[in-house]
């Protein structure tokens, strides 16, 4: 589930990823979206923690992070049982990773417009080991 690919159109070998801070200590990026993404294909926190490679606790912890700095919870916990427990996005949740996606495709064209016109300032052999 990776958030940013490099820019497809111009074949260049370059990453971005997109991190926006709402607030002094609020912020989404690729991390907890890609936890958003994983509970809203899984319906689990512990199988969207093991396709990220993440424990439970790190992403336990972020989902309540997000819980608790936004208007309403994005993620609902439901307890084991005879029909087995899961989580879920709340419409708010499916509302932040949907905008979320849509400022990083936004941001992705951005830099691919102006990313050759930054690479044809790199030296060849930057980047190396020498």
């Amino acid at each position: 589930m990776p958030s940013v690919a490099p820019p497809a159109a111009t074949g260049l070998d370059a990453t971005t990823r997109f991190r926006v801070q709402l607030k002094h200590a609020v912020a989404i990026g690729p991390g907890k979206a890609d936890v958003l993404q994983g509970i809203a294909e899984t319906g689990s926190i512990a199988e969207a923690g093991r396709r990220l490679g993440m424990s439970y606790q790190r992403v336990w912890s972020l989902v309540q992070a997000m819980n608790r700095d936004f208007v309403a919870p994005l993620v609902e916990k439901h307890r084991g049982g005879s029909a087995g427990g899961g989580a879920r996005l709340t419409p708010t949740g499916e509302q932040v990773l949907a905008l979320y996606r849509r400022i990083e495709a936004d941001a992705q064209r951005a830099v691919a417009r102006r990313l050759p016109q930054l690479l044809a300032l790199v030296r060849p052999d930057a980047g190396g080991n020498g």
